[in-house]
């Protein structure tokens, strides 16, 4: 696998892989990506990539995206869910579903992390449902609980 840094020709692929991030559980409801990504909330995760603090990562097999992780700064009038204040970028990653359990998921948040620490953040939050198997690997990174709200953790991780 080759992991490259995102680009502002990566707006697409984010918002595909924001739907995958949003819709995660395999059992859940899959509605229609376009009805999911104009929720005006997940829509602050890739709308206008390339802004300032916007940095994020690509993996890529074959030539072809298999997943993504990238970090967005969000001001305190228009926050992310896993928001802690406008210095700390959150976190969003996604591996699409084929190529999920091969530890993908992994290399991609430790390349976004030491992306991030490279950039002078200091630290990353990120928000994870509860039951999904992901939040073990951001713990397994070094992420803590910091909040809970809806059945949602917040985590942070100090880079």
């Amino acid at each position: 696998m080759i992991i490259r840094p995102a680009t502002g020709d990566d707006a697409a692929l984010l918002g595909a892989m924001l739907y995958e991030a949003a819709r995660w559980d395999p059992h859940g409801p899959r509605e229609p990506i376009e009805e999911v990504l104009a929720d005006p909330v997940i829509r602050r995760y890739h709308d206008g990539w390339g802004r300032r603090g916007d940095a994020g990562v690509v993996g890529e097999l074959e030539g072809s995206p298999v997943g993504a992780a990238w970090h967005r700064l969000f001001a305190a009038k228009a926050p992310g869910f896993g928001f802690l204040d406008e210095q700390t970028p959150e976190l969003s990653i996604a591996v699409a579903p084929l190529h999920r359990g091969k530890g993908i998921g992994g290399l991609l948040l430790r390349a976004a992390m030491v992306q991030a620490r490279e950039a002078g953040f200091r630290r990353l939050s990120l928000s994870v449902a509860a039951r999904n198997p992901a939040r073990r690997l951001y713990q397994r990174a070094g992420f803590e609980e910091v909040g809970e709200h809806g059945g949602s953790w917040t985590m942070l991780a100090r880079l």
